[in-house]
């Protein structure tokens, strides 16, 4: 890990939707550490400032950010291409933890562009076939538009995945499930005293999902949550990512249910 950015080279980019792009990203030097599924980096756009972005996928050194333009570093961000130079630092932040002990199946649930930090999760656990019980992908956006890699949920399936949609505000071409993404819970078949979930998206959408888990029959401490704040330092000094007794750069992102009910519950009131 450092605390400097280190330059990386961006080697191809790629539309995700109207307001995301992808970019693979090389070390133009020396790599940051080895990064694992749900750990973020730092993303410095120079001249303009730098931005927390989790890993969508690992191919060695080679990183996947996927990057959606909401303010004046995003923006600037998604503008770059192939050939220019970001600034990474990291990694930062806990990661998704897979145990392969008991051979839990894995529940991923995801809400808009909460599947990026889901998706290395899906190529770690469909790499290591035999390792765990089933795998099942539950992905939720306000519009089909807004449905992020489209074109790997073919391959996911064929692998053995089971990839369900839904979308609260279809289009008139729109064949698939309409509404949230608890709804498609009933669809799952699994045993929630054992499953392991990991659920990322809006914080209103982890709430409720968390709570319809539970419901369920799913230990709170298998269920993990991506949670998101304000990081500016990355490591833990500056205190904008607060979340009651958490720092998320340092204990987050990704925080056990367990250990994020109470925080989520007094932040609600």
């Amino acid at each position: 890990m450092t605390t400097a950015p280190l330059p990386y080279r961006i080697t191809a980019t790629g539309i995700e939707t109207a307001d995301c792009v992808s970019m693979e990203v090389t070390p133009a030097d020396r790599p940051l550490a080895r990064f694992s599924p749900g750990r973020f980096a730092m993303m410095y756009a120079f001249g303009v400032g730098e931005v927390p972005i989790s890993v969508s996928a690992i191919h060695g050194q080679r990183l996947v950010h996927t990057v959606r333009a909401v303010g004046a570093v995003t923006r600037a961000l998604c503008r770059l291409r192939v050939g220019d130079f970001v600034g990474l630092r990291g990694p930062y932040g806990t990661g998704w933890q897979l145990d392969v002990e008991d051979r839990p199946d894995i529940l991923l649930i995801a809400g808009g562009i909460g599947i990026a930090p889901l998706r290395p999760v899906v190529h770690q656990v469909l790499g290591r076939p035999g390792a765990f019980g089933s795998l099942q992908v539950l992905v939720g956006a306000r519009a089909p538009r807004d449905l992020l890699y489209t074109g790997e949920f073919a391959r996911w399936r064929r692998a053995g995945a089971r990839v369900e949609v839904t979308v609260d505000r279809p289009d008139p071409g729109w064949r698939g499930s309409v509404g949230v993404v608890t709804d498609l819970l009933d669809r799952c078949e699994t045993d929630w005293t054992r499953a392991t979930a990991m659920v990322c998206g809006p914080e209103a959408m982890i709430r409720h999902t968390a709570r319809a888990l539970v419901d369920r029959g799913l230990p709170p401490p298998r269920i993990q949550t991506s949670l998101e704040r304000n990081m500016r330092c990355g490591v833990g000094h500056c205190g904008h990512c607060q979340l009651g007794p958490l720092l998320l750069c340092r204990d987050g992102p990704v925080v056990g249910y367990d250990r994020a009910l109470i925080p989520l519950a007094t932040r609600e009131r």
